[in-house]
C-alpha cells in the first residue's frame, strides 16, 4: 500500500500548521528578470517609449489643440519633453489631493528648459525672453536646478517654442521625466580662479550622448546629477555627483558621490571612494545610470529612486558592480575632497582667473519675467560681456566683466530688480512654485517669500549672519527644505480660528557638507513645530532676534539650532 503524503495531523489542537517561507516580493528590478510593468507609470513606458511623443505633439495635438491629447500622453510621457499640466487656479490646497488629475490641471503648461551646467549665451538669452513674453505670460522662474521654467505655455505653441530654442542651441529635451534631468554645474566653471580642471566638455559629452538616447529614456524614476570643480552646487542631494579633488600621484580629477535625493525620504549621497579622471567621467555617469535602469526598484514608484538601492546594496557592494558589470575596470581609489573655508554662492563681485570679474545677483525667490531677461540681456551687452550663468541657487551673474565696469554694472542690475549686495534674507530665501501654478501644492510659495524678505529687510535690515530660508508647497522637498537652515515644508494648519489655513512644518537647522566645519544633517523637526502662513514673517523675525541674542562667537545658526532648548525655537 502505498504511504500517504499528506502529513498526520499534530496532536495538539491549539497547534497552528506550518507555512512555507514567503518568497520576497519582487522590486521590478530588470536585471532579475523582472520586465512586466507593475504600476500604470511603468505600463505607460512600456507601451510607448516617451520620447517619441514629441512627433504626436508636433503632428496631432498642435493642431488639434488640448482637447485631442490622450490622458496617456498628457499626464506621462509629455514631462519627458518639460511639460507638465498647470494647476488650474481657484482650487484651494485642502484639495490637492482629493481631486483627480483632471480636476486639477489647467489646460496650459509649465515647461521647463534644460540649462545644463547653467550657461546661457546672450542670444540665448534673448530668445528665453522672448518666448516668454510672446507664449508664457512674461513668466520664466529660475529654478534650484538651474532651470528656467515657463508657465501659460499652450500645446498650440510648441513647435515654435521647440524651433526658437534649437535655434540658438536649447532645448526641452528630457527636462522632466523618468530619465536623466538636467547636469548641475558651477556656475564659474571656466573661469573660476580656485578650479584647477573645468569639467564643461564632461557634462557636455553626457548631454549630447546621452539625453534624448532611448537607452536610458526608460528609468525607474528622476536622475540627478552634478558635476562641479568647486563645492558650490547641492551636490550631496543627487543622484550621482562629480566633485573636484586633487589625487596625490594622478593630479586634479572627481570624487564620485551616489545615491542623494530629498523628498519625503530624503537621503545624502555617499562617497564611492573613487578617483575619476575628467575623460572617464561620461562613462562612469553612464554605467551608474545603467545600474539604476537594471536594477532600480520599479514596484512602487516611492522607492524608485537610485537612493533606495544604494540605501540597500552599500557602497561597496555598488562599486563592485560598477567595476565588474558595467566598466569592465577597476576605478582608482582617491581622497576625499577638500572643502572650502565657507560655502560659496558667488552673489557680489568677485575676480576671474583671467583678470576680468563676474558679477552676482539675487532676484526675490527666482521670480524674474521675461521682460526682466530682455532688459538683462541689455545691460550685459552694455557691459561688453556675453555669457550668463544660472546658480543652484535661484541667483544669476554676469562673466567677463572688466574691472572698471562692475559698479556701473550692479547699478544697471539694481535698476532692473537685481541685486548684487542683497540683503541676507534675499540672498538666503529660495521657494519652490507653489500652488500658483503646481498640481501638488498645498500652500502659496513665491509670494509668500517675496513677502518674508521684504518684512525682514524692513525689520532686520542690518542682520549680520547667513541664514538658509527654502520655503516648498508640498512635502516632495523640490527646494530642498530638510538642507536649509529653516525649512518650510507647506501643509495646512489650525489657525488662531480654529479652522484650517495655510502654514508651513518647521525643519530648523539643517544643511550640506559645504565648508569646513559643516556637518551634512537634516537639522531637528520638533514636535508640532508649525506656524500659519500670515504668522511666518514674525516667527522668523523672532527665531532670528534669539539667534542673535543668544549666539557664542562665531556660532552658526545650524549650530545653535542643535545646542538651545526647545522653547528657544517655538
Amino acid at each position: 500500500m502505498a504511504v500517504s503524503s499528506i502529513p498526520a495531523r499534530s496532536e495538539d489542537p491549539t497547534a497552528r500548521p506550518t507555512r512555507a517561507p514567503r518568497r520576497p516580493r519582487g522590486e521590478g528590478q530588470w536585471a532579475l528578470g523582472h520586465r512586466e510593468p507593475l504600476n500604470p507609470n511603468e505600463r505607460i513606458k512600456k507601451d510607448d517609449d516617451p520620447l517619441n511623443v514629441r512627433a504626436r505633439i508636433e503632428t496631432i495635438y498642435a493642431h488639434r489643440g488640448f482637447a485631442s491629447i490622450d490622458p496617456q500622453d498628457l499626464r506621462g510621457r509629455f514631462r519627458w519633453w518639460g511639460l507638465y499640466t498647470q494647476r488650474k487656479a481657484g482650487i484651494d490646497g485642502g484639495r490637492t489631493a482629493v481631486l483627480e488629475p483632471h480636476e486639477l490641471e489647467d489646460e496650459f503648461f509649465m515647461l521647463r528648459v534644460r540649462i545644463d551646467g547653467g550657461q546661457l549665451s546672450l542670444a540665448q538669452l534673448r530668445v528665453i525672453a522672448d518666448i516668454s513674453r510672446e507664449f508664457a505670460r512674461d513668466t520664466a522662474d529660475i529654478t534650484d536646478r538651474q532651470n528656467i521654467q515657463y508657465h501659460w505655455i499652450r500645446v498650440e505653441d510648441m513647435p515654435e517654442i521647440w524651433r526658437r530654442l534649437e535655434s540658438v542651441g536649447l532645448q526641452t529635451t528630457e527636462a522632466c521625466g523618468d530619465c536623466p534631468r538636467i547636469v548641475l554645474g558651477s556656475p564659474v566653471a571656466g573661469v573660476a580662479r580656485d578650479e584647477l580642471l573645468d569639467p564643461t566638455p564632461a557634462v557636455d559629452e553626457i548631454v549630447s550622448r546621452y539625453v534624448g538616447d532611448k537607452q536610458f529614456s526608460n528609468l525607474p524614476r528622476k536622475f540627478k546629477t552634478s558635476i562641479s570643480w568647486l563645492v558650490d552646487t547641492p551636490y550631496e542631494s543627487n543622484d550621482i555627483a562629480f566633485l573636484g579633488v586633487e589625487h596625490p600621484e594622478h593630479g586634479p580629477g572627481f570624487d564620485v558621490w551616489v545615491g542623494g535625493g530629498l523628498s519625503t525620504n530624503p537621503m545624502l549621497a555617499k562617497r564611492l571612494g573613487v578617483w575619476v579622471p575628467l575623460a572617464e567621467v561620461p562613462d562612469v555617469w553612464a554605467g551608474v545610470v545603467g545600474i539604476f535602469r537594471d536594477y532600480g526598484y520599479r514596484r512602487l514608484r516611492n522607492r524608485a529612486r537610485l537612493k533606495f538601492l544604494v540605501a540597500d546594496w552599500g557602497v561597496e557592494r555598488f562599486r563592485e558592480v560598477l567595476e565588474k558589470d558595467y566598466l569592465g575596470r577597476t576605478l582608482l581609489d582617491g581622497p576625499a575632497p577638500i572643502l572650502p573655508s565657507k560655502p560659496v554662492d558667488h552673489v557680489g563681485v568677485h575676480e576671474q582667473a583671467d583678470g576680468r570679474h563676474y558679477v552676482g545677483a539675487a532676484p526675490v525667490v527666482g521670480r524674474v519675467s521675461g521682460a526682466q531677461l530682455s532688459q538683462l540681456a541689455d545691460v550685459v551687452e552694455a557691459h561688453g560681456s556675453d555669457r550668463v550663468r544660472l546658480t543652484p541657487y535661484q541667483k544669476l551673474l554676469v562673466l567677463d566683466v572688466p574691472s572698471e565696469r562692475t559698479e556701473s554694472l550692479i547699478d544697471g542690475l539694481r535698476g532692473i530688480g537685481l541685486e548684487a549686495r542683497p540683503s541676507a534674507w534675499r540672498r538666503g530665501t529660495m521657494a519652490c512654485t507653489g500652488i500658483e501654478y503646481c498640481k501638488l501644492a498645498i500652500v502659496e510659495t513665491k509670494a509668500r517669500g517675496e513677502e518674508l524678505v521684504a518684512r525682514l529687510e524692513q525689520r532686520l535690515r542690518d542682520f549680520d549672519a547667513d541664514i538658509s530660508i527654502h520655503i516648498n508647497g508640498c512635502p516632495n522637498a523640490c527646494a530642498r527644505t530638510q538642507v536649509a537652515d529653516i525649512g518650510l515644508k507647506g501643509q495646512l494648519v489650525v489657525g488662531p480660528d480654529g479652522r484650517q489655513v495655510e502654514g508651513f512644518q518647521v525643519h530648523l537647522g539643517g544643511g550640506l557638507g559645504m565648508a569646513q566645519g559643516q556637518t551634512a544633517g537634516f537639522g531637528r523637526k520638533l514636535r508640532g513645530l508649525k506656524t500659519t502662513a500670515d504668522e511666518l514673517p514674525e516667527y522668523v523675525e523672532r527665531l532670528a532676534r534669539r539667534y542673535l541674542a543668544g549666539r557664542s562667537e562665531g556660532e552658526t545658526f545650524a549650530n545653535w539650532v542643535i545646542r538651545v532648548d526647545e522653547e528657544e525655537l517655538r
